[in-house]
C-alpha cells in the first residue's frame, strides 16, 4: 500500500490514479535524496515548453509518471515537459495535467521541490480536457519532497494530507490544516522584479515594507523561495501571501507560471482551505487557459491579503496611490 486512503469516498478511477501518483512519489523522493551521490541527474537535457532548461530528473520523472499510468482510467496526460498532449487510454475517463518536478533549479542546493498535478474528467478533445475553469477539477494538489514528503490534495471537499513513511515506502494519512490563517505578516515576492511590476502591485508591497509607521500598522517579512510547492505549503501551514504578478519585461507580461498544471491546481486547493487566488484581479479557478501551456500572473494566500491586492488593481492607476496613502481602509 502507498497511499492510505481510508476514509475516503473516491471513485476507483480516481483513487486508482491517486495510488499510482503516489507510487511515483516515492521513488521520486528516493531518487532526489540521492541527488547528491547520482550528480549526473542534475544534467541539463535542453529545454521544455515553458522555455525553462530541462533536468535530466524533469524528464525522468515526466517518463516515470506516464508509465505509472498506463493501464488507468487517464485517457489524457499533459505535461510541462510535453510539447502536446499525450493519449494513453483510449477509453479512459480521466484527464491529468502535471509539473513532474517543480522547482528543479533548486535540487543542487537543497531547497523544496515538487510534483503539482490536477485531474478533470476526460473529454473527447484532448486540449478540450484541458482547457477549461478550474472549478471543474475532481482533484488538485501536490507532492513535496522536503524535509518531509507529504502528499497534498483537494477532491473538492477540503484538504487532505498524507507524510512518507521511509520505513514502510507509503504515504500515511494525517491531520490536514484546517483552515488557512488569516492574521499573518508574511508576503512572498521575488523583490528584484519591483521596477517592473505593474503599480497595483508595486503599491501594495509598498505597504507592507512601509511597517508599523506605514497605512498598514505592521511590520511584514518577505518569503521567496522560488519553490511554487515549498511557497504553497508555508502559507498552507501559516498563512501570508505570494504573488507572481506579470510584468514589463519581454515574455513575462503574463507573469511565468502555467495555468494548467500550475495555478489551477494550486488555486483549486489554496480556495479549499479558505484562502484566495486570482490573477491579481480575477479568479484563477473561473479563467479560461487558451492554450495548454499559457501562463497567468498568480497572487493566492490568506483571502482577506488577496482580496486587499484585488482592491488595488480595481483602483485606477492615478487613484491607487492617493486612496492608499490615506488609508483607513483595508487595514488586515
Amino acid at each position: 500500500m502507498s497511499l492510505d486512503l481510508t476514509g475516503l469516498s473516491l471513485p476507483p478511477a480516481l483513487g486508482d490514479v491517486m495510488t499510482r501518483l503516489a507510487r511515483v512519489g516515492v521513488d521520486l523522493a528516493r531518487t532526489i535524496a540521492r541527488n547528491g551521490i547520482d550528480m549526473n541527474l542534475a544534467e541539463a537535457r535542453g529545454v521544455n515548453m515553458g522555455g525553462d532548461g530541462q533536468k535530466a530528473l524533469d524528464v525522468i520523472a515526466d517518463e516515470a509518471f506516464m508509465e505509472a499510468l498506463a493501464g488507468s482510467e487517464v485517457r489524457y496526460y499533459a505535461s510541462e515537459e510535453q510539447d502536446e498532449v499525450v493519449a494513453l487510454n483510449d477509453t479512459g475517463s480521466l484527464a491529468l495535467a502535471i509539473d513532474p518536478l517543480d522547482g528543479s533549479s533548486n535540487i543542487d542546493v537543497n531547497v523544496s521541490i515538487g510534483t503539482i498535478f490536477s485531474i478533470f474528467p476526460s473529454l473527447e478533445d484532448p486540449n478540450e480536457s484541458f482547457l477549461r475553469q478550474g472549478t471543474e477539477q475532481l482533484a488538485g494538489g501536490y507532492i513535496i519532497y522536503g524535509p518531509q514528503c507529504c502528499l497534498v490534495c483537494t477532491f473538492g471537499d477540503g484538504v487532505v494530507m498524507w507524510v512518507l513513511d521511509p520505513d514502510t515506502h507509503s504515504f500515511r494519512r494525517v491531520a490536514a490544516p484546517q483552515a488557512i490563517p488569516e492574521d499573518t505578516t508574511e508576503y512572498a515576492i521575488n523583490a528584484s522584479n519591483y521596477r517592473h511590476w505593474p503599480h497595483p502591485v508595486r503599491a501594495f508591497i509598498d505597504d507592507c515594507v512601509a511597517g508599523a509607521e506605514g497605512p498598514r500598522g505592521k511590520n511584514f517579512n518577505m518569503r521567496w523561495v522560488a519553490s511554487l510547492v515549498a511557497e504553497t505549503h508555508r502559507i498552507l501551514t501559516r498563512g501570508g501571501i505570494f504573488l507572481y504578478p506579470g510584468d514589463d519585461r519581454k515574455g513575462y507580461a503574463r507573469g511565468r507560471l502555467r495555468h494548467v498544471y500550475e495555478c489551477a491546481p494550486i488555486a483549486f486547493l489554496v480556495t479549499q482551505a479558505g484562502g484566495g487566488a486570482t490573477d491579481g484581479a480575477e479568479p484563477i479557478l473561473e479563467a479560461l487557459p487558451d492554450a495548454l501551456h499559457a501562463r497567468t500572473p498568480f497572487v493566492f494566500g490568506s483571502a482577506s491579503k488577496v482580496a486587499r491586492v484585488v482592491a488595488y488593481h480595481d483602483l485606477p492607476e492615478e487613484e491607487t496611490s492617493a486612496l492608499f496613502n490615506t488609508r483607513g481602509l483595508f487595514r488586515s
